[in-house]
């Protein structure tokens, strides 16, 4: 089975489900969409995902997955990236929420905001930094004595909360008061089959 996907290469969202693939070795095939001009608007496009949102993982011709921790969590089913165990796939699913809900909403909009608008006095900003640097706390003080976010393994949940947290500077973060963080990026920036976002330095 070869996959094939509709993203954009500089979203964090779309590089989880590009390096979940990679490092399990899956084969697909990516399609590059242009979401600045319109592109996750066009009818085509919403057949795919009527919510108009990448990622798209289109399984077979008729058979699509959409949201990136949910593909995550397809493509990492009976494989190394998910545990077996109940209540470690539950920590999984608990960090991968958080990041959607507390993480993501924070990061990934103040980098969209300098990034890709290029408003840096967006009045948006402040309230997307509060939150950003709340999210990171919590995840310094959850990995201070930890090397990944569940069972001491590299799971999916280090993937999702990867993508955005290793640009952070990107959102006008300062990584700097949060050495657990920087430890952490690095291991997971050394697994096997790891792959850059494009665009950026490792």
């Amino acid at each position: 089975m070869t996959y094939h996907v509709h993203g954009v290469s500089a979203s964090g969202n779309c590089y989880k489900v590009r390096l979940a693939l990679e490092q399990l070795k899956l084969p697909y095939v990516w399609h590059e969409v242009d979401m600045m001009h319109g592109a996750t608007r066009t009818d085509a496009f919403r057949k795919l995902n009527p919510n108009g949102k990448v990622p798209v993982l289109c399984i077979d011709e008729t058979t699509t997955l959409t949201e990136s921790d949910a593909i995550l969590c397809y493509l990492a089913d009976g494989t190394p990236l998910m545990p077996d165990d109940r209540l470690q796939r539950a920590q999984v699913l608990q960090w991968m929420f958080f990041e959607q809900y507390s993480h993501e909403p924070y990061v990934a909009v103040a980098r969209f905001i300098r990034q890709f608008l290029k408003q840096p006095d967006d009045p948006r900003l402040p309230e997307k930094t509060a939150g950003s640097y709340r999210a990171l706390d919590v995840m310094e003080q959850h990995l201070a004595a930890r090397t990944f976010f569940v069972a001491e393994r590299y799971t999916v949940a280090d993937i999702a909360l990867f993508a955005y947290t290793h640009v952070a500077d990107e959102a006008g973060l300062d990584l700097s008061r949060y050495p657990a963080i920087r430890a952490w990026l690095d291991r997971v920036r050394s697994q096997p089959g790891h792959v850059a976002m494009p665009g950026v330095d490792a």
